[in-house]
C-alpha cells in the first residue's frame, strides 16, 4: 500500500470513528453513564492513533491552526494545572480526562474533516439524527412513556426527552442542530428532494423541541431563529420564503401551546412570582455557585468540584445534590475561578472573530446568492447560530456537563474555525520534521494517558457493577466493592460505600469487628475527600455503636460544619444524641431535619418520636416528685432503607 493510499484511508477512518462518537452519544443517554462514557472515548483513541499514522502516511502534512487554537491549548496547560492541585483528585482527574478528550477531537476534527464533503457528511447525518431522536421523543409525549430506552426516568409527565434522561438535555442537542437543518433547507446547495427532506427534519426537530417543554430550550432556539430569520430576510431573494416560514412555525407554536393545557400550565409558571419551584431552586443554587466562586475567586474550588463543595453552601432549600449549577457561567467561575472562565470566554471570542472574519467570503453577493446556493454558507450560518443558542440556554442549564452535547458543540466549533483557510492562508502551517516528531509525542502521550485511565476505569466499573447487581450487605458484595477500590484506591464513593455496608451489617448482627472496618474505611473516604461530612457522620455512627460517645461528639460536629444545612446530617446528629441519652438536645437537631425536609424523612420522625415519649415520661415522673437521674437505656439503631447517600443528583 503506498503512502497516499494509506493516508487516505486513514482519513476515511477519521471520519467513520467521529461519525461514530457523534451518533453513539445522542443514542446513549447523552454517554452520561461510565459505560457510554467509556465507549466514546474508546472510540476517541482511535481517532488520535489513525492521526498518528496519517501524520508520517502524508508526504506533506499540513496543520490548520487559527488563534482559537492558541486558547483551547492554553486551556488544556491550565486544567493540567489545576489537576495537579485540587483538593479531591479523582475528581480532577475525571474532569482533566473529559477537557483532553475534547481538546483532541477538536483538533482532529479541526485538522482532518475540514474539507467541505466531510462537513456535509457530518452535518446531513447529525441532522437526520436528531430528526429520529425527535420521531422518538413526539412517541413519548403522545404515550405519555417516561422510558428511555428501558430507563425508567422520572422527569416531569408530559415532558419528553429522546435518548436522553433529561428533556432539557434533549433541548440543548436539537437547537444546535435546528438552525443547521434550517439554513440547509433555505441556502444549502444540494438536490430538490435532499432539501425536502431537510426541511422535513427541521419540521420534526421543532415538534421534538417542543415537546421537551424545555422553556430555556424554546427561548434559545427561538432567538437562534429570529437571528437566522432575520440574515436571510437581508438577501431580496430569500426574504419573502424566510419571513412565510418564520410566519408559519410561529404560528404553529403558538397554536400547540395555546391549545394544549400542559404548555400554557408550564409557561404560567415561568411568569408567576412565586409559583415556578424550578425556578426558585435554580436561583438558590446560583447564589450557592457566586458565594463558592467569592471564596475562591482566581482558580476556583478546582474542576468538578462544585458538587462536592456545594454542602458547605447548601441553602436550606436545596435538599438533593445538584449535580451541576444549572448555570454553565457560574459553574465555570466556581470550578476554575476568573483565570479558566477568562480562557473559555477567550476562545468563544477568537470563534466567533473568525466567523465575522471568513463570513464575506463564504457568503455570495447578491446575484450570486440569488443564482448559486452555498454549503459553505449555510454551515457557517447554521452552526453558529446553533452555538449562539446553546450559549443562551447555558444561562439555566448545563448542557456542556453532558458529553453527547459537548462533543456536538465541540466539533461544530472545530468545523466552524475550518472556514477560516477561506478567508486567509496565514492559519496553514507546513510540519517539518520537527513538528511532526512533537505532534506524534503529543499523539502518544495522549492515547497512553488515556488509554491507561479507559483501562483502570473500565476494571473498575466491571466490579462495582458487580457490586451494584450483588445480594445487598452481602459478603459477596464486600468482596467485589474491594476489587474495585484496590483498582481505583482515590475513588472516595468506593470507600463510602465499603464503610456504609460494614456498618449496617454491624448494627444488623451486632458484630463489634464490622464496625471497627466501617471505620477504616470512613477514614479512607475522608482521606481522599475531606469535604464529604457523611464519612465523619457514619464515623461517628460506628463509635456511637460501640459505646464511645466523647469520642463521637467531635465526628458529629465536623459532619455540621461540612454540611450546615444538610436535614440528613441533623437527622443523624439528633440520633447521635438520642443514642447519649440526651434528649433535650436531641429534640432541635430532629425538628429543623424535619423543618428542612418533612416528606420521607424517615430518620427524624421516629427519633422525634422517641424523644417526645421520653421527654414525656421524665416530665411526669417530674410532676410526681420522683425525679431520679440514670443512665439512658440504648435505642435500638433505626436502620432506614435509605441509609445511603440520601441527596441524589436531581436532572
Amino acid at each position: 500500500m503506498n503512502r497516499e493510499k494509506l493516508d487516505r484511508w486513514c482519513e476515511r477512518g477519521i471520519l467513520s470513528l467521529v461519525l461514530a462518537i457523534l451518533v453513539f452519544g445522542p443514542l446513549a443517554t447523552g454517554a452520561v453513564r461510565t459505560l457510554e462514557f467509556l465507549i466514546l472515548q474508546g472510540l476517541t483513541l482511535g481517532v488520535l492513533l489513525l492521526w498518528a499514522v496519517r501524520l508520517w502516511a502524508s508526504e506533506r502534512t499540513q496543520f490548520l491552526w487559527p488563534p482559537i487554537c492558541w486558547m483551547v491549548l492554553a486551556f488544556v496547560a491550565y486544567a493540567i494545572g489545576r489537576y495537579l492541585t485540587c483538593d479531591i483528585e479523582y475528581v480532577g482527574r475525571q474532569e482533566l480526562i473529559r477537557v483532553l478528550l475534547y481538546a483532541f477531537l477538536f483538533f482532529a476534527i479541526l485538522n482532518n474533516l475540514h474539507g467541505q464533503s466531510e462537513t456535509q457528511i457530518l452535518s446531513y447525518t447529525l441532522i437526520f439524527l436528531a430528526m429520529g431522536i425527535s420521531c422518538y421523543a413526539i412517541y413519548q409525549f403522545l404515550t405519555g412513556s417516561q422510558y428511555v430506552w428501558h430507563f425508567y426516568t422520572a422527569h416531569t409527565p408530559g415532558r419528553a426527552s429522546g435518548t436522553y434522561i433529561s428533556p432539557n438535555h434533549l433541548a440543548g442537542f436539537l437547537e444546535m442542530l435546528l438552525p443547521l437543518g434550517l439554513a440547509y433547507t433555505l441556502v444549502g446547495r444540494s438536490r430538490p428532494l435532499t432539501r425536502v427532506f431537510l426541511g422535513y427534519a427541521a419540521l420534526v426537530m421543532v415538534a421534538g423541541l417542543g415537546v421537551t417543554v424545555s422553556r430555556g430550550g424554546w427561548i434559545s432556539a427561538g432567538c437562534a431563529l429570529v437571528v437566522l430569520f432575520g440574515v436571510l430576510a437581508l438577501h431580496r431573494s430569500y426574504r419573502i420564503p424566510a419571513l412565510v416560514l418564520m410566519a408559519l412555525l410561529v404560528a404553529a407554536c403558538g397554536f400547540f401551546v395555546t391549545k394544549t393545557q400542559f404548555f400554557k400550565e408550564r409557561l404560567q409558571a415561568g411568569l408567576d412570582d412565586g409559583k415556578n419551584p424550578e425556578l426558585s431552586v435554580r436561583y438558590e443554587l446560583w447564589r450557592s455557585a457566586a458565594e463558592m466562586w467569592r471564596d475562591h475567586v482566581w482558580f476556583g474550588v478546582g474542576p468538578g468540584h462544585y458538587d462536592y463543595r456545594f454542602r458547605a453552601y447548601r441553602p436550606e432549600a436545596v435538599q438533593l445534590r445538584p449535580d451541576r449549577a444549572h448555570n454553565e457561567y457560574l459553574n465555570t467561575l466556581a470550578d476554575w475561578g476568573v483565570l479558566g472562565a477568562a480562557l473559555v470566554l477567550a476562545a468563544l471570542g477568537a470563534l466567533f472573530a473568525g466567523v465575522l472574519k471568513s463570513w464575506r467570503y463564504v457568503r455570495r453577493s447578491e446575484k450570486e446568492f440569488r443564482t448559486n446556493l452555498s454549503n459553505k454558507f449555510a454551515f457557517v450560518l447554521g452552526a453558529a447560530l446553533g452555538l449562539l443558542a446553546l450559549m443562551i440556554h447555558s444561562l439555566v442549564d448545563y448542557n456542556m456537563h453532558i458529553p453527547a452535547n459537548a462533543i456536538l458543540a465541540v466539533s461544530l466549533m472545530a468545523m466552524l474555525s475550518s472556514h477560516l483557510r477561506f478567508a486567509t492562508d496565514r492559519y496553514w502551517f507546513t510540519a517539518r520534521l520537527r513538528g511532526r516528531i512533537i505532534a506524534s509525542v503529543v499523539l502518544v502521550a495522549g492515547i497512553l494517558f488515556l488509554g491507561q485511565q479507559q483501562v483502570r476505569s473500565g476494571r473498575e466499573y466491571v466490579w462495582l457493577d458487580r457490586a451494584a447487581k450483588a445480594e445487598a450487605y452481602s459478603p459477596a458484595q464486600l468482596t467485589m466493592l474491594e476489587r474495585a477500590f484496590a483498582i481505583e484506591p482515590r475513588n472516595f464513593a468506593t470507600a463510602y460505600s465499603l464503610g456504609e455496608t460494614n456498618r449496617i451489617i454491624s448494627f444488623e448482627t451486632g458484630d463489634e469487628a464490622a464496625a471497627k472496618r466501617a471505620m477504616e474505611w470512613y477514614a479512607r473516604g475522608i482521606q481522599t475527600n475531606p469535604f464529604d461530612g457523611y464519612n465523619y457522620m457514619g464515623y461517628g455512627m460506628c463509635l456511637d455503636f460501640l459505646e464511645r460517645f466523647e469520642e463521637s461528639e467531635s465526628y458529629f460536629n465536623k459532619a455540621d460544619e461540612l454540611d450546615p444545612n444538610g436535614y440528613w446530617t441533623a437527622a443523624h446528629i439528633g440520633r447521635h444524641y438520642v443514642q447519649v441519652g440526651n434528649y433535650a438536645a436531641a429534640r432541635p437537631w430532629l425538628e429543623r431535619s424535619l423543618r428542612l425536609k418533612w416528606r420521607g424523612n424517615a430518620i427524624a420522625t421516629n427519633y422525634l418520636a422517641i424523644v417526645e415519649e421520653r421527654l414525656l415520661e421524665s416530665a411526669m415522673e417530674a410532676g410526681r416528685g420522683r425525679l431520679r437521674h440514670s443512665p439512658a437505656t440504648p435505642v435500638e439503631p433505626f436502620l432506614a432503607p435509605e441509609s445511603g447517600q440520601p441527596d441524589q443528583p436531581e436532572n
